[in-house]
């Protein structure tokens, strides 16, 4: 949870900063943006869970 919380401040920081100093956003449009990463997550996890099975079924 910790790491959680130091992300979500991490990226409240940079945006502020960015705003402050009038530059663009570093990140895709914010729906777009969120699940793109929600995506990648996804993704991972599902390699992850299938990498097991895949490795019973080659034995």
């Amino acid at each position: 949870m910790k790491i959680v919380i130091l992300s979500i401040f991490t990226g409240f920081l940079v945006g502020f900063i960015f705003a402050f100093l009038k530059l663009p956003i570093p990140a895709p449009p914010a729906f777009a943006g969120i699940m793109g990463i929600v995506g990648i997550y996804l993704g991972f996890k599902a390699f992850e869970m299938i990498t097991p099975w895949l490795q019973n079924i080659v034995k």
